[in-house]
């Protein structure tokens, strides 16, 4: 028997099947949790906004259509949240490091780089590096480490071109090369 797709699960959901909704938590919630701390750099904020994506998600239910992989909507739900919040208030970065949070979120494994590099010593190295980013760079970097997102994926959630997404990426990868030693 093979598994469902999240699309045949939301459409499952939206007809009133919680297991459903359930599957598709479970699928999804680590990943998202871990991007949106990594955006925001604040546990409170990133489970604020982790909730309020999975509340908009709720209430859009029955609007959802399956033209777009259900997690590229996800995330894009969930990035917009992110640009909101750094509208309303200023990043704010923690006592505990970004990078160190990133990997002891209580999910699913971590993708194995950032995981590697936020267990080193060098975590503090990584933070910095991430800090320095662009909220763009940041935001297109975490969509491909954490969720593995393609380039394509990446600029359909984040709403740009292919080619833009490529260099947000590209630029990113730089930067933390440059920043961070192995």
């Amino acid at each position: 028997m093979e598994a469902a797709t999240d699309a045949d699960l939301m459409q499952a959901y939206a007809r009133g099947d919680m297991a459903a909704f359930d599957t598709l938590y479970a699928r999804h919630r680590g990943p998202l949790y871990r991007f949106l701390l990594g955006a925001t750099r604040d546990r409170a904020s990133a489970e604020e906004l982790f909730q309020e994506t999975w509340q908009r998600v709720v209430r859009a239910r029955h609007a959802y259509r399956p033209q777009a992989a259900f997690r590229t909507w996800l995330w894009r739900i969930a990035r917009n949240l992110v640009i909101d919040h750094a509208r309303r208030r200023k990043p704010v970065v923690t006592g505990e490091p970004a990078a160190l949070a990133i990997a002891g979120a209580a999910a699913p494994a971590v993708h194995e780089p950032l995981h590697a590099l936020a267990l080193s010593e060098d975590w503090s190295q990584l933070l910095e590096a991430l800090e320095a980013l662009s909220e763009a760079q940041r935001i297109a970097f975490l969509l491909r480490m954490e969720e593995g997102l393609s380039v394509q994926d990446i600029a359909d959630v984040t709403g740009v071109g292919r080619e833009t997404a490529k260099s947000r990426l590209r630029y990113a990868m730089k930067h933390l090369r440059q920043r961070v030693q192995p």
